[in-house]
């Protein structure tokens, strides 16, 4: 859509494509959500308490720490923001 800009306006590309306008600018502007920007500070978060833990906290300890620190998350979003990272419990 980016290059055929020129040619069509882009209210009729998004009908054509079924997209909403306020979905293409939001994608072409490269904004994130509130919600995915939030996640992004509490996987920096989940990163720094996995380390100090020697990574053998999982989510259901970690949940706490970072309640501490001032997130508010539940265990099944901090056990999905780890799989996205790829991190695993070291069994000490």
């Amino acid at each position: 859509m980016k290059t055929m800009r020129l040619e069509y306006p882009i209210a009729v590309m998004c009908r054509v494509f079924g997209v909403s306008r306020s979905g293409y600018y939001a994608w072409a502007n490269g904004t994130l959500s509130p919600r995915a920007q939030a996640d992004e500070r509490l996987k920096v978060a989940i990163k720094a308490v996995h380390t100090q833990s020697r990574e053998t906290y999982g989510p259901l300890r970690m949940q706490p720490e970072l309640a501490a620190q001032g997130f508010e998350a539940g265990r099944d979003r901090i056990a999905r923001l780890r799989r996205e990272l790829a991190l695993r419990c070291n069994p000490s």
